[in-house]
């Protein structure tokens, strides 16, 4: 794969002319391009590629749809960038650093969304890279359409395309999350969770189009005080309370997802998340 070279910074301007300055030899900005798109939202996206033929293209693509792209070529560039950026698309084959270290310490630091977009297509290779911190994973070759589906799906995800009038009120089927009373329903019924219990069932709700990585639900809900069986606990007794374990689906060898059942219901208690 190749590296990026010495070579002048290249922008692009509407109209047509090249106005060369020099930077960093393994970062390229770009922010318009000719027949530049207007998209309802336009995104800064962070391509981290040492291959400069595909990240050009790639560059270019993103440049089309009117949204602003650069492109770095190693991991530690990645890791100096990746806080102005809305989106990180990562090639996972990287000289300097491996790629899932890159993801996962993007990940330690931040909630930037990020796509690996990589040569590496074997099941584990996408299990290794989701368990990383990758919101998505796409193989090249790719097509630029389904990438940039891919892009507005992590994204809505991400900011939510619709919040709800009252965002402290997370409404999942029959399931009723309020966030600032701490409490659950499911069907209008009180379900009686501990705090820990609750706070599982918060970050799951908060995405729930989403795969959480183990690592990650640990990490924001027990922090550094866990041991693996921990979640496993918890979320079998969170399933049992519900009364179904479809409420909770197990992706195997990537984390949880919270599941739907309309018809599900659980033993009615107190409400509130208790201390536990």
């Amino acid at each position: 794969m190749s590296t990026a070279g010495d070579r002048p910074h290249l922008t692009l301007t509407r109209a047509g002319h090249d106005r060369r300055r020099p930077e960093h030899p393994d970062r390229r900005r770009a922010t318009t391009a000719e027949h530049v798109a207007q998209p309802a939202v336009a995104w800064h996206m962070l391509v981290v590629d040492s291959d400069t033929a595909c990240a050009d293209v790639l560059v270019r693509s993103l440049l089309r749809q009117g949204h602003e792209a650069e492109r770095v070529a190693t991991g530690m560039a990645a890791l100096d960038s990746h806080g102005q950026a809305d989106m990180v698309l990562i090639d996972l084959d990287l000289p300097d650093l491996d790629g899932l270290e890159v993801c996962r310490r993007i990940r330690a630091g931040s909630g930037v969304p990020v796509i690996a977009v990589t040569g590496r297509g074997s099941e584990l290779d996408r299990v290794l890279g989701l368990q990383a911190g990758a919101d998505d994973y796409v193989v090249k070759p790719y097509g630029f359409r389904e990438l940039m589906a891919r892009i507005e799906a992590v994204m809505r995800r991400s900011q939510g395309c619709a919040p709800p009038a009252d965002p402290s009120v997370i409404a999942h089927g029959p399931l009723l999350i309020d966030v600032s009373a701490r409490r659950v329903s499911l069907d209008g019924r009180p379900i009686d969770l501990t705090r820990k219990e609750f706070d599982l069932v918060r970050l799951l709700a908060s995405q729930p189009d989403a795969v959480l990585p183990r690592q990650r639900i640990m990490r924001e809900v027990w922090g550094d005080a866990w041991s693996r069986r921990t979640i496993d606990t918890h979320i079998s007794k969170i399933r049992s309370k519900l009364g179904s374990p479809g409420w909770i689906v197990t992706v195997r060898g990537v984390g949880f997802q919270l599941g739907r059942q309309g018809a599900a219901g659980g033993d009615p208690g107190s409400g509130a998340a208790s201390e536990g």
